[in-house]
């Protein structure tokens, strides 16, 4: 775990896609749908799930065409993956009618009426979270309290009967315990010491400062040390990994490949993803990748106020999608007031857990205020909403919205510079979702993007 303060990188991720096709010469025709996601049983999907379509003489820029609610029909972009196939979301206000598709030139395929829609939500389009929203909780030992381990030597003198002596009086249900630096394992972390701790009713779970040099052989040792029977795991990736998106996919599939899709993995790196704009949290964070985001909202280490460093990285971490389970500082004696004003804030912003870093650092004074009850906040509250992204911007943020872009039907090159081109595909997309067309991606347009798959790069490729 390192300080927050650290030099903007450079940054270094590029992409490249094939020009655009031309209109198709003939009228495309779809042959077969397949429910890939939100499906209800075998023959229905949800509003929101997203469609495979196969077929003939698909060419980018089509649309499909669906019955909305209130009987009109509106088209929506379609992801063409190739002449044969393509994807779409199903618009949230869907209904039950036929399915077809138009190219660019106007020609419209047959209709098809291969899946039954399920009855549409009544609720407009989501909107921020209320600060004051009640926080549910996701089931997992990222939930409630937990403390972080670096040295279990130099955490209650390492005796597993001290460590849950002081976590159950301090109201802590997880401790978060490193089990490898890197490609090597770290002997701490024994089974002898997590069944211990999960023996006087502590969730324990591991974690990882990861590098990149060796991304294959790190993703063999996290999956290692899990055997030793964590509840959960987290990535630790900061500056090392800025500018290596090729390797954090190698790591993040090789993890996955070990422990499955479902194994609650968190990741926890600098909040402010805008001053490390190379660092791939899109990846981490990304399709198959950690569940949890767990930002290190370290407010007294980058200064200006716990209620301005909380705002800043909420707003810079909710367009990830990730539930966020932030970290807190303890170390470098922060003043009780603060570790209880951060409490409150997080809270208010619907925090089903937080942790903090970490138990060597944490004084007497630390670990009474994260016992303290807790108080509602008093104003300001945080802001609700996600970052504005505007044309000359750059960094993984960027990446994120320009992945979704192309999820939902637009054609963009995935390269983190907000240019021209991104612009474009921005206004044309709010055009057909009946946004306000201004070509940034505000709160309302980064709600409906998020609602589109993101595309998935093979950045092997794309950085050759």
């Amino acid at each position: 775990m390192r300080s927050t303060r650290a030099a903007l990188a450079a940054f270094a991720a590029a992409g490249l896609m094939a020009a655009p096709a031309a209109a198709a010469p003939k009228t495309p025709s779809i042959a077969q749908v397949k429910c890939l996601r939100a499906c209800v049983g075998q023959k229905t999907v949800s509003p929101g799930g997203l469609l495979r379509l196969r077929g003939d003489r698909f060419s980018r820029g089509m649309r499909a065409a669906f019955r909305v609610r209130g009987g009109a029909r509106h088209t929506f972009p379609t992801g063409v993956k190739s002449r044969t196939l393509a994807r779409v979301t199903v618009p949230k206000d869907a209904v039950a009618g036929p399915l077809y598709v138009r190219d660019r030139a106007g020609r419209r395929s047959n209709a098809v009426r291969p899946m039954r829609i399920a009855a549409p939500s009544l609720d407009p389009a989501p909107k921020p979270t209320p600060a004051s929203a009640p926080a549910t909780a996701t089931g997992s030992a990222f939930d409630g309290n937990g403390m972080w381990i670096w040295y279990v030597s130099r955490s209650s003198g390492g005796d597993p009967q001290a460590i849950v002596a002081q976590a159950r009086a301090h109201g802590v249900s997880t401790v978060f315990i490193k089990s490898a630096d890197g490609a090597t394992a770290w002997s701490q972390f024994t089974p002898q010491l997590v069944s211990a701790l999960k023996a006087g009713g502590l969730d324990v779970c591991a974690w990882q400062y990861v590098y990149g040099t060796r991304p294959d052989l790190e993703a063999q040792v996290a999956a290692q040390s899990l055997q030793a029977g964590a509840d959960c795991f987290v990535i630790d990736a900061e500056k090392e990994y800025e500018g290596r998106y090729a390797e954090a996919q190698r790591y993040v599939a090789g993890l996955r490949a070990a422990v499955g899709d479902a194994y609650p993995i968190g990741f926890t790196s600098f909040p402010y993803v805008d001053y490390h704009p190379s660092l791939p949290y899109s990846v981490f964070l990304g399709p198959g990748g950690a569940q949890y985001n767990a930002p290190q909202i370290y407010w007294k280490d980058i200064g200006g106020g716990v209620d301005a460093v909380v705002d800043h990285s909420y707003q810079h971490n909710r367009p990830y999608g990730r539930p966020i389970v932030p970290l807190g500082q303890l170390y470098d004696n922060p003043s009780d007031a603060d570790v209880l004003r951060f409490r409150q804030l997080i809270a208010a912003a619907g925090a089903t857990g937080v942790s903090w870093w970490d138990w060597q650092h944490a004084g007497s004074g630390n670990w009474d205020a994260i016992a303290q009850p807790l108080v509602p906040p008093v104003a300001p509250v945080l802001d609700p909403g996600m970052v504005t992204l505007t044309k000359g911007m750059k960094g993984d943020l960027v990446i994120w919205a320009q992945q979704h872009l192309n999820g939902a039907g637009q054609t963009i090159t995935v390269n983190g510079r907000y240019d021209a081109a991104m612009t474009v595909a921005v206004t044309a997309y709010q055009a057909a979702m009946g946004l306000a067309q201004t070509g940034s991606i505000d709160t309302l347009t980064w709600q409906a993007l998020l609602r589109s798959p993101a595309a998935v790069v093979d950045w092997a490729a794309a950085t050759r």
